[in-house]
């Protein structure tokens, strides 16, 4: 999608402009993947107005492969508006402020997807196919989509899910927790946040997600600004559990971030790293996007992030990170030894 983004904190009735920029879940996680050496192709459908113009352009600047994406005469590029600020989940208690969003994706080019976009070319050759629950969202046409792409079936390539909730884009909205625990149950590796295992599905906790989601070989449940725990399927049916700490991060703004992650972790699981060092490269993803306005943070370099990651426990817990850092390691990505 097109994002448009205000041009000061405020409510959307009262902010004067936005600046455009670009969005969407999957295209975010396929521009992060290029950026930091990976081979990444995005397939879906924009219009051919000029939005859709600019969403290939802006997509394929990042060297994401856009070749299969289709272009509609007859329906729209989706867009979205939104206001700064952590986006509401609809769990009971929520804090107040958080952000505004307003989608515009109702008959876009996106929501007439269906499984005959799913050409073998555009899946040849692919090590993980990411998919997002917001597509499931947009019309049956995209549900059957997912739905395909999460069957079991023999020498398929490893199926990324990141479940995204967001309760404003189904139609139905009793639908949306069931479909999407359906979905995660054919995937092999599973993102969700706890806050949104707690709004869909009324799971407190990371023991009783995975009790929920025992099919993923590997469930990674995202906590917010105290880290993450995975839970990875070994040979004999057991499960390894690995937490790992989020960074301290001066947050410019939220969105992205979890996309981000998923871009770190997925990076680092196509290089075989160790499960306690994909979490590490997701926060360290998550960082570059939480520390600029957009969606796409630019991230940190193969070399820094790698060095950032061996870090020991003490000097992963005194890094602090600010806006820059990835392009400027030396001054904002210090580690602070505090005063003895």
């Amino acid at each position: 999608m097109v994002t448009f983004l205000p041009s000061r904190p405020g409510r959307l009735a009262d902010v004067p402009s936005f600046d455009r920029d670009i969005g969407g879940a999957e295209s975010n996680v396929a521009c992060a993947l290029a950026r930091t050496g990976h081979t990444a192709r995005w397939v879906s459908r924009v219009g051919t107005d000029g939005f859709g113009d600019h969403l290939l352009a802006t997509i394929a600047g990042h060297g994401v492969d856009v070749s299969h994406v289709q272009r509609d005469p007859r329906r729209p590029t989706g867009i979205y508006f939104r206001t700064a600020g952590e986006r509401a989940t609809g769990v009971a208690g929520e804090e107040p402020g958080r952000a505004e969003v307003v989608y515009y994706r109702a008959g876009s080019a996106a929501s007439a997807m269906t499984p005959g976009l799913l050409d073998a070319d555009a899946l040849r050759g692919t090590r993980i196919v990411h998919l997002t629950g917001i597509t499931a969202a947009l019309s049956d046409g995209c549900l059957d989509v997912l739905r395909t792409l999460t069957r079991r079936t023999p020498g398929r390539p490893l199926v990324s899910f990141d479940v995204n909730y967001r309760v404003g884009l189904w139609r139905d909205p009793a639908q949306g927790p069931g479909v999407l625990l359906d979905l995660a149950r054919g995937c092999d590796l599973v993102f969700v946040g706890e806050d949104e295992a707690a709004a869909a599905w009324d799971l407190h906790g990371p023991a009783a997600v995975r009790a929920a989601l025992p099919e993923p070989a590997t469930l990674v449940i995202k906590q917010g600004a105290e880290g993450a725990t995975v839970y990875a399927r070994q040979e004999d049916g057991t499960d390894t559990v690995t937490t790992a700490p989020a960074l301290a991060v001066e947050v410019v703004a939220p969105v992205g971030a979890g996309d981000a992650f998923a871009a770190g972790f997925l990076s680092a699981t196509l290089r075989a790293l160790p499960v306690f060092a994909r979490i590490r490269h997701g926060h360290l993803m998550a960082a570059a996007s939480l520390t600029v306005p957009g969606d796409l943070g630019t991230p940190p370099s193969r070399a820094l992030a790698d060095g950032l990651a061996a870090l020991d426990s003490a000097d992963w817990g005194t890094l602090r990170l600010g806006p820059g850092w990835t392009t400027d390691g030396v001054r904002t990505a210090r580690v602070e030894v505090p005063a003895q």
